[in-house]
């Protein structure tokens, strides 16, 4: 009898150990760059320095367009969503060949990114100007830091062209790229 009670109170407190073994919390990803995406794609309310040397004329700022476009003279719109700087610069300088200038020499500089935006469990939630090599941590602090309910091992990142968000397990070098929203939890007390 006392056999069989040993048993039966023996039997809930095993399948409780084995089950919270069999389960795992699940570790999220550590969100890094790949290989193509170190270099910075031009996109939609970038500011750029486009430079045709011995053009004055046709050097000056202009702004990537909702549609992704940049109105140059002479050549109208050419598409500049998704290139790097140096590649929009060589397909100016391919459309200015075509029988507007014969060596166009053409370089571009990004004056203004695209904004990031941080919300949920931050002092400032908001719109924030991007700069480069921008880490979770960096716009964390330009946002006057977490709340006292922020959840600081955990955050959603969507980046500008993804269909939803992604939950990233929080480190010092997580990346943000121009576009994205950063959405910080509340901990679950």
């Amino acid at each position: 009898m006392t056999t069989m009670r040993s048993l039966l109170l023996a039997l809930p407190l095993s399948m409780a150990l084995l089950s919270g073994g069999c389960s795992s919390a699940g570790e999220l990803p550590v969100r890094t760059l790949g290989p193509g995406e170190t270099a910075y794609a031009l996109g939609s309310g970038d500011k750029l320095r486009i430079t045709v040397y011995g053009e004055d004329k046709l050097t000056g700022e202009y702004m990537v367009d909702s549609g992704g476009s940049v109105a140059f003279p002479l050549v109208g719109a050419i598409q500049a969503r998704g290139l790097t700087a140096s590649a929009l610069a060589e397909r100016i300088a391919g459309a200015l060949r075509q029988g507007y200038l014969d060596a166009p020499s053409v370089s571009i500089d990004v004056l203004n990114y695209r904004p990031y935006y941080i919300l949920g469990e931050v002092s400032k939630p908001g719109e924030y100007p991007y700069a480069d090599s921008l880490t979770i941590f960096s716009a964390v602090a330009k946002a006057e830091g977490f709340t006292y309910r922020a959840d600081e091992r955990r955050v959603f990142i969507r980046h500008k062209d993804e269909a939803g968000e992604t939950l990233y397990r929080l480190d010092g070098a997580t990346p943000v790229l121009p576009g994205d929203t950063i959405r910080v939890l509340e901990r679950k007390f």
